[in-house]
């Protein structure tokens, strides 16, 4: 059964990072929009979408980075 559990734990840590992966792909182009959005109403027309893309790639990937949850391996367990 050690095998069988191991397996299951495989599958689901793969599942989830296929979820995960999905989540942060429409994290972005969300971002994309409300960034592109604001920009707009302040009146900025950037001469290309390279700028949007890059503000809205930073702003994603620093959302992802400050919720993801600490690592464990830092954690100390004195029990």
């Amino acid at each position: 059964m050690g095998m069988l559990e191991s397996f299951g734990g495989l599958v689901s840590s793969i599942i989830a990072s296929i979820i995960m992966l999905v989540f942060a792909i429409l994290s972005f182009f969300v971002t994309v929009f409300v960034v592109n959005a604001g920009a707009g109403l302040a009146g900025v027309t950037p001469d290309e979408g390279g700028f949007i893309v890059l503000a809205a790639a930073i702003i994603a990937g620093a959302a992802i980075a400050a919720g993801a949850a600490p690592l464990t391996g830092l954690s100390r367990d004195d029990t």
